[in-house]
């Protein structure tokens, strides 16, 4: 637990100081993603204080794009914390991150608890428990001296880039389209930069929410009524400036937008 401990506070002072993490020193790296995760868990207690509660999570490399882009094959899971989540419309400072982007995602809001005594879980199993879908832009920031040579290990140790994110007005699941049919575009400064479908993501977002509920599950945890899941992004990740305005359209969902100041 001193390695765990030591790795997370490193992570801990380097987010709260904006300082870019260079790689960990050998005796407290995360040895594999198994250990990354643990030290995930004691850096969420850690920042707490600072970002509010764990209000839900955000799941990377879940589409092919984002898997060739990262060199990492299989899904990530980060936390998303209270205070990082914006409505459409927010104009946040660029200043606030190191390097910050931006992803097209299908977020959904859970109306039902998906325990650790469910699982296995499956695409049919999780959708009972989705309330509303939301049009989101998931929020990333390139926190790290070279993210390329950091490893997962310790890329899923501090929250695989999360850094909050700006939902759209809700949609009842009952009233939401075919997921696999949504085609979603991200509009940088008035161009299109990118473009996806529901269908990008592990086949369909409810698998990816099935994958990380059977994730948390192999640790005793759940999800919870009320918590936001980022289910991945259709378009590879944009880093932005100062400036930028972004809309991200998703049809049948709606839009959602943000600008940096």
């Amino acid at each position: 637990m001193d390695r765990i401990l030591a790795a997370a506070q490193a992570i801990a002072s380097a987010r709260r100081n904006r300082a870019p993490l260079p790689a960990l020193p050998p005796e407290i790296v995360p040895r594999d993603e198994a250990e990354g995760y643990r030290v995930q868990r004691a850096l969420h207690d850690l920042m707490l204080p600072v970002n509010g509660a764990l209000a839900g999570y955000k799941i990377g490399c879940t589409s092919a794009v984002m898997q060739l882009y990262l060199d990492i094959p299989h899904p990530c899971s980060g936390g998303v914390f209270e205070r990082g989540i914006h409505a459409s419309g927010a104009v946040l400072a660029a200043s606030d991150y190191l390097r910050v982007g931006v992803e097209c995602e299908i977020a959904v809001r859970l109306a039902a608890d998906l325990p650790p005594s469910g699982a296995p879980f499956t695409h049919q199993s999780v959708a009972g428990a989705i309330g509303d879908y939301h049009p989101a832009i998931e929020i990333v920031d390139d926190r790290y001296v070279t993210w390329e040579t950091m490893g997962a290990a310790t890329l899923v140790a501090d929250d695989f880039f999360a850094a909050g994110c700006v939902l759209g007005p809700p949609i009842a699941r009952a009233a939401a389209p075919d997921l696999l049919a949504v085609n979603g575009r991200a509009i940088i400064n008035g161009a299109e930069a990118g473009h996806g479908t529901g269908a990008d993501v592990l086949g369909h977002p409810h698998n990816a929410l099935a994958w990380l509920a059977n994730h948390l599950a192999v640790e005793g945890r759940g999800l919870h009524a009320g918590q936001i899941v980022l289910t991945g992004s259709l378009v590879k990740t944009m880093w932005l400036q100062a400036g930028d305005r972004v809309v991200m359209e998703l049809d049948g969902l709606g839009r959602v937008e943000l600008a940096f100041g």
